[in-house]
């Protein structure tokens, strides 16, 4: 049991010794800094099942503690709440177990317990990843790393979307004006080439519509009526037919674009366990219409299209298949949903990585899988995000003025190159540990500034801002990492073996403290889909860990007993730290 279970336990005891009532629960929460204690009883949830004034009985629960458990010290009443002190030898035994293990924090896949698959990326093949692509591989990684690590079994996956009209527009701008230039031989990665042709085709699809409006057509029968947009949705035809020229000019382009994404998902050092492709899933839930259909859960109307009703439940009416026959988007992902089930007999919920745009989109999906009689279809779960806006602006990809996911991680490596040069703090390093080293803060900046944020929440991204040594940055973290590092180089004595007596300071309690609620961290982190819960504890043990080497000398301790204590506390912290910091996705440099 850990110090809260103990307490829990013994307060329970203590209400029923006292008052003759069984409670059900006990509500602690952090003591306030400015009272004595390490954890505190609300004693006013307690009212409604014992009564009387609450700081009396805090009062009688605090003496009963302090008679009867051994491991408090010392207590004190505030209105309603009970502040508990304890002894040094409980932070101490603590910490001794958690000394030699390796695994602290993280829990060994339960054999019992259903997997999850994390759903991310899922990007088209007629352009390179973008800043948005960013924060969605970020977050959908980190996630799963940090479900991983609350001991349940993981799959990373992606739908690729890589069929439709606007891949056919990339296609047929090449064909028209790309000269047969590959990747080869212009130099550009795949997918940078494929986007340069989307662009392509929106300029042109301009030129077109402004000529037919001063023809005297409305603009809207201009956008209908201009021949490349008509040749475009002709290719798709094709496409769907089977033509040889077009699935083979298709499959190239597509190998150019996969090809792009590898390295840029290398770089941003995110990985996938199975990958589904939008070209072999669109027609997959047309049967499961079928079956709905005849269970009730869709009704068709007089043209032959296919809907759900969900008006009863809040929502509208969604359609499910067209009047032609042809498959939706909402077709498609309950198909992918139920194939992932069949492909994977073990998984038994879903994280979907998918902006906030589409919250309506999967309200509706995960109540149709319900309907549809799918007991997993309860443990679905939409990782809302809100967008990445720079200073400069918005966004839009075929007017070619997204900020592309390579450039943007290019800069961030050269601002972390300029800043460390102006700070001056990398004389003798060679130039290729130089290199690695601007890779590693600048990514470990772009990443931490992204995850620290509630995933719900919109971010203004500044690159600059966010490779800034001082405040909650990840180069102030990997620089407090290297700091430890540095410590531990210097150590040159045995610190290995555990202390089993030692006086604590107040600020190594305060520390152990933070270094206990790791466990704790990662599974509300787990349960709550959020990155920037373990993200944030990172920075305030990091906090706490400054607040102890500013107030203590480790190397320089009074006793041989403190300094190897102490060393083993940094090595902790540093330990968390890394552990912490790969639930991220981020690296930690051993000197900076």
């Amino acid at each position: 049991m850990n110090l809260q279970e103990t307490l829990s336990q013994a307060v329970k005891e203590a209400v029923k010794s006292i008052y003759n009532v069984d409670i059900s629960s006990v509500e602690f929460q952090a003591t306030r800094k400015e009272f004595p204690g390490d954890l505190t009883v609300v004693v006013f949830s307690m009212l409604r099942e014992v009564k009387g004034n609450p700081v009396q009985i805090g009062e009688q629960i605090g003496q009963f503690l302090q008679e009867n458990v051994a491991l408090v010290k010392g207590f004190n009443v505030v209105k309603g709440f009970l502040n508990i002190e304890i002894e040094d030898i409980y932070y101490i035994n603590f910490f001794s177990e958690v000394l030699n293990n390796a695994d602290f924090g993280f829990v060994s896949p339960n054999e019992n317990e259903k997997a999850v698959m994390v759903e991310y990326s899922s990007p088209n093949t007629n352009k390179p990843l973008h800043l948005g692509h960013i924060r969605n591989n970020l977050l959908g990684f980190s996630v799963a790393e940090i479900i991983k690590a609350s001991g349940r079994k993981v799959y990373k996956t992606q739908v690729i979307n890589d069929r439709g009209i606007h891949i056919c527009k990339s296609m047929l701008a090449w064909e028209r004006y790309g000269n047969n230039e590959t990747p080869e031989s212009t130099g550009l990665k795949g997918d940078k080439l494929v986007g340069n042709y989307y662009v392509k085709f929106d300029q042109e699809y301009k030129k077109e519509i402004a000529e037919l409006i001063s023809q005297g057509k409305t603009e809207d029968q201009a956008k209908q009526e201009a021949p490349i947009i008509v040749e475009a949705q002709n290719m798709l035809r094709k496409w769907e037919a089977g033509d040889e020229a077009v699935v083979a000019l298709w499959k190239k382009m597509n190998a150019w674009v996969y090809k792009g994404f590898e390295t840029t998902y290398t770089n941003l050092g995110v990985d996938f366990d199975c990958l589904y492709f939008e070209s072999q899933t669109y027609l997959l839930g047309k049967e499961f219409v079928s079956e709905g259909l005849k269970t009730g859960v869709f009704y068709k109307k007089e043209d032959g299209s296919v809907w759900c009703d969900l008006t009863e439940d809040g929502l509208d009416e969604k359609i499910v298949l067209r009047a032609d026959g042809t498959a939706v988007y909402m077709t498609q992902d309950i198909g992918t949903a139920i194939q992932r089930v069949t492909d994977y007999p073990d998984v038994g919920g879903m994280v979907y990585t998918v902006g906030n745009e589409q919250d309506y989109h999967f309200q509706v999906l995960f109540l149709i899988l319900k309907k549809l009689g799918f007991d997993w279809a309860k443990n679905l779960f939409h990782l809302s995000y809100g967008m990445v806006d720079l200073p400069s602006g918005k966004m839009k990809s075929r007017e070619g003025t997204v900020v592309d996911a390579d450039d943007l991680m290019q800069d961030m490596t050269d601002t972390a190159e300029e800043i460390s040069n102006e700070l001056g703090k990398l004389d003798g390093y060679s130039e290729t540990d130089k290199q690695e080293l601007y890779k590693t803060i600048g990514m470990g900046a772009l990443k931490y500034y992204i995850l620290k944020v509630d995933p719900k929440k919109r971010i203004l991204f500044d690159p600059k801002e966010s490779v800034d040594f001082q405040g909650n940055t990840g180069p102030f973290i990997q620089y407090t990492y290297a700091r430890i590092q540095a410590i531990l180089r210097k150590a040159d004595f045995d610190y290995s073996q555990a202390i089993k007596e030692i006086s604590l300071h107040e600020k190594e309690r305060d520390l152990i403290k933070q270094i206990e609620l790791f466990p704790e961290v990662i599974q509300n982190a787990a349960q709550n889909h959020s990155p920037a819960l373990v993200a944030n504890y990172i920075y305030d043990l990091v906090k706490g860990f400054n607040s102890f080497y500013q107030n203590v000398s480790i190397l320089g301790a009074d006793s041989e007993t403190e300094k190897i204590f102490r060393v083993q506390l940094a090595q902790s912290v540093a330990q968390i730290i890394k552990k912490g910091f790969g639930l991220l996705g981020i690296q930690v440099p051993e000197r900076m």
